[in-house]
């Protein structure tokens, strides 16, 4: 018996080696990010390169996995790397603390990803890694809005040209139309209208993928999204189970019904 005992009964032993030798970047490790990273981590993916810029808040504890009392201050990415070695001490973790942008792209892509994860909140750091990941054909899926949203009922994985009722989505469907992708992009959504939050604003925070202030990269405080524990982790875990299944059946088409 070993660790992956219980996963190896479910797919054989050649799809867990295929996990172990696969590489995925996960870009944004927060509410949706950190649960992909977790699931990934525990089904046995062999290399995981974690890129985010933020420290833990202490805003973040209601939702996700690196944030904790005990972690406040230190960097997500390191903090999620020390997790994913108690999970899993063969796997390679890298830990980069820095934004993903249009002007620092390249550095991310050294590595021949065979999958890659978009958890970013900002629409022009979305859009971009998606073009990029479309221009060197690594598959890539994408996270929508789960903010503002109480209910992970009808969250569901789809293409981005059949998405509806999400606001982020929309406005990436039209980014990246500008760009010549108009589908061929699996998402993470869901088609019900988010909930109005509180007016009330959370100081020293920016703007998120949800405003136009992101859609243009300005960075300037301002209202932002409520969130609880199970709707991003929700989100987090189809992504994940997305990339798997991607990675030990690459021609099997996974979608669900809109």
């Amino acid at each position: 018996m070993h660790k992956f005992s219980r996963t190896e009964k479910l797919i054989g032993s050649e799809s867990l080696a295929v996990l172990a030798a696969s590489k995925v970047a996960v870009f944004g490790v927060g509410g949706v990010g950190s649960f992909a990273v977790e699931a990934l981590a525990r089904a046995g993916v062999g290399c995981l390169m974690l890129v985010d810029f933020d420290e833990v808040c202490v805003t973040n504890i209601n939702r996700q996995i690196p944030a904790l009392h005990s972690t406040v201050g230190r960097p997500k990415v390191e903090v999620m790397k020390e997790r994913i070695a108690d999970i899993n001490p063969q796997a390679e973790v890298i830990a980069i603390k820095q934004f993903y942008s249009p002007e620092n792209w390249t550095g991310f892509f050294v590595t021949p990803w065979d999958f890659i994860v978009d958890a970013v909140d900002t629409v022009k750091a979305k859009v971009d890694l998606i073009y990029r990941a479309k221009q060197l054909n690594i598959p890539v899926i994408s996270s929508m809005g789960a903010g503002n949203r109480l209910e992970p009922y009808s969250l569901r994985v789809a293409d981005i040209s059949e998405t509806r009722g999400c606001p982020l989505a929309r406005i990436v469907r039209a980014e990246l139309r500008k760009l010549g992708i108009n589908s061929g992009l699996p998402v993470v959504f869901s088609p019900d209208s988010p909930l109005k939050p509180s007016s009330s604003p959370e100081p020293g925070q920016e703007a998120t993928a949800n405003t136009n202030a992101a859609v243009q990269g300005i960075k300037r405080k301002v209202h932002f999204p409520g969130s609880i524990s199970f709707v991003p982790s929700v989100a987090g875990l189809l992504m994940a189970a997305y990339v798997v299944n991607h990675l030990i059946s690459p021609k099997k088409e996974i979608k669900q019904q809109l």
